[in-house]
């Protein structure tokens, strides 16, 4: 989409073109950008791929096109390096485009032509543990990709899976019974999923206990002695073990394994505790996400969703997509897509996770008839949707080359990397804590805020707070890997969200003490170097929150708001504003700063963070 934005200086260029070329060019075929610091200019058109269509060299039609604009007034200087040409604007462009700023609203310039239907997967937690640090960054950016496509205009829905069957919620219901004695979250004084997450740790440990002890017999070193390879040590024959243990000779397994089978056959007891254990850690879920200024507009169950992909699966077969093995399970073949052969039921006629997944598409796909099903989800799971879109292919399913899988990396704090079989996990709640307690002590020591009652101190605190902790993942691109540091993100000089939330408090200031005079302003004043930079961030602003939403990519637009901010400080640091030399100089700097002070706003907003008024 071209910007509504520079497009007097595009249609320049293009018409200048056409008189060089003797074609008829138009604006959406001329790309300018900014003119790089290094060299003198406000933008910079590039030659090379016009050189060619207009028979000269890329110099050559850079300095007809210089001279051509210069003289038509459309610039006011201009130099050649190699194929570049960077040339500067006049005073009016720069007023017209403010002005032009001011009259059409943020949310207008942003939106595109051709709106999507999307819907975006995130979270999709399982209901035998609390959220960690690894959902909060599939949480923030499932969530931000939802604000900005929905602030581009797109009708945009978000749901999740909860995992709430299968053998590891089993493993909490399972501790639970045996070791509880009747506690409960409340009589605990416990969040919900904290207090089953604790239950899931405690079997762990306790199977732990039983496979150490088990080793010791003589029934373990008859196995050992039957399977381990020549000279295999014996402790890590145990550890590779362990999993078959569970299978075949552990009590608590085999416990384990019976809850789960008398769940699927709908024993009510079972039903009964399942259902109530899942309750309390849907609550505590529910806190958590209200901590984070998130929601869902559906959610679906595996406890109800894990059949679905049968049917799919019968149509595969009559389609000759599937093929049945002589032991009755059902197989594709991705092998031309560069896969393997991949199981979609097993032999006794139970689902796998694929199964389910081709049956949730399916639904969804009734239900929402979207042009692009977003799944945010790790990128350890890169294979699993790779063979998801490629089944989907073969069965001919239209909405196919709409799954899109936007993976994330790993998450690690300073200490490393987490274990949620051993406890070791970062709760979600464990690190909003951290960070708010971290914002603490910086207001306070700060002292900026000790006017405000308790209230307003703490709701500006708790937005500081959540703005370090959203920017501070957000400004990594989701794909790379990243390390949350509590006592960075919350730098008020750092690239932090506190950073760029402290620009915005400062132009809110500045519009309070403003006493609202109006005048003009004297067009033959030479407009700043600085805030020409304020100036044409603003003007890309709707291209990078556009660009934001085609790569589904909030550091893109995180990393813009970053250097406004930066630009906004220098420029603060540098000028005068409620006291400038004249009054007509403070009310153009008060126009910028409202320029600023919206797009950072509006940006943030996208993001999913709330902008404090004061720090």
């Amino acid at each position: 989409m071209l910007s509504v934005f520079l497009s007097p200086v595009r249609s320049e260029i293009a018409f200048a073109l056409s008189n060089i070329a003797d074609i008829p060019i138009t604006p959406e075929e001329v790309e300018i950008t900014a003119c790089r610091k290094e060299f003198e200019g406000d933008y910079t058109f590039v030659s090379f791929n016009w050189s060619k269509r207009l028979g000269k060299s890329p110099e050559s039609v850079c300095q007809i096109l210089g001279d051509q604009l210069k003289r038509n007034g459309v610039i006011t200087q201009f130099n050649v390096v190699k194929g570049f040409l960077n040339f500067q604007l006049p005073d009016k462009f720069w007023l017209d485009e403010v002005a032009k700023l001011e009259s059409l609203s943020i949310e207008e310039s942003v939106r595109v032509s051709s709106p999507m239907k999307v819907l975006i997967e995130y979270c999709s937690p399982n209901t035998n543990k609390p959220l960690h640090l690894g959902h909060i960054r599939n949480i923030l950016v499932g969530w931000s990709v939802y604000k900005i496509l929905s602030s581009l205009g797109h009708h945009a829905f978000t749901t999740q899976v909860i995992n709430d069957r299968g053998i590891a919620i089993c493993k909490s219901m399972l501790a639970w019974k045996l070791f509880a004695n009747g506690a409960t979250p409340d009589s605990q004084g416990i969040k919900g999923d904290h207090f089953v997450g604790e239950y899931y740790v405690l079997f762990e440990n306790k199977f732990k206990e039983e496979y150490l002890q088990w080793q010791n017999t003589p029934e373990a070193e008859d196995i050992f002695k039957a399977k381990a390879v020549v000279g295999e040590d014996r402790m890590a024959f145990f550890q590779k073990y362990k999993n078959e243990y569970f299978n075949r000779e552990s009590k608590l397994g085999a416990a384990a394994r019976a809850m789960l089978q008398n769940w699927e056959s709908g024993d009510p007891d079972t039903l009964a505790l399942w259902k109530k254990m899942n309750d309390w850690v849907y609550s505590g879920f529910q806190e958590t996400f209200d901590k984070l200024g998130v929601r869902f507009d559906s959610n679906y169950y595996e406890s109800n969703t894990y059949l679905l992909g049968k049917d799919i699966v019968e149509e595969g077969l009559q389609n000759s997509v599937f093929v049945k093995d002589s032991d009755q399970s059902v197989w594709v073949d991705l092998t031309d897509a560069g896969l393997d052969r991949k199981i979609v039921l097993r032999s006794d006629g139970t689902s796998v996770y694929i199964t389910q997944d081709l049956g949730t598409a399916d639904q969804r796909d009734l239900q929402h008839h979207a042009d692009q099903y977003i799944y945010v989800v790790a990128d350890e799971q890169d294979y699993h949707f790779k063979v998801l879109k490629e089944i989907l292919k073969k069965l001919k399913k239209p909405y196919a080359d709409g799954i899109y899988h936007l993976n994330y990396g790993m998450v690690e704090l300073p200490s490393g990397r987490m274990k949620s079989r051993e406890g070791t996990v970062v709760d979600a709640d464990d690190l909003i804590r951290e960070v708010l307690g971290e914002a603490t002590q910086s207001a306070l020591e700060r002292g900026e805020l000790a006017e405000l009652s308790d209230k307003d101190r703490n709701e500006v605190i708790y937005k500081i707070a959540m703005s370090a902790l959203k920017y501070f993942i957000l400004k990594v691109q989701a794909k790379k890997r990243m390390i949350f540091n509590p006592a960075e993100s919350v730098d008020m000089q750092g690239h932090t969200g506190p950073y760029i939330a402290n620009a915005y408090v400062r132009i809110r200031s500045i519009l309070r003490r403003f006493n609202g005079a109006s005048a003009n302003f004297d067009q033959s004043h030479i407009i700043e170097g600085q805030e020409k930079v304020l100036i044409k961030l603003c003007l890309d602003y709707p291209d990078t929150l556009q660009e934001a939403g085609r790569q589904l990519d909030p550091a893109h637009l995180a990393n813009h708001l970053y250097q406004l901010a930066k630009d906004f400080h220098k420029y603060y640091h540098d000028h005068r504003i409620l006291n400038a030399e004249t009054e007509e100089l403070v009310i153009w700097r008060i126009r910028v700063c409202k320029l600023v002070g919206a797009v950072l706003l509006h940006g943030m907003s996208c993001l999913g963070i709330e902008m404090p008024d004061r720090m």
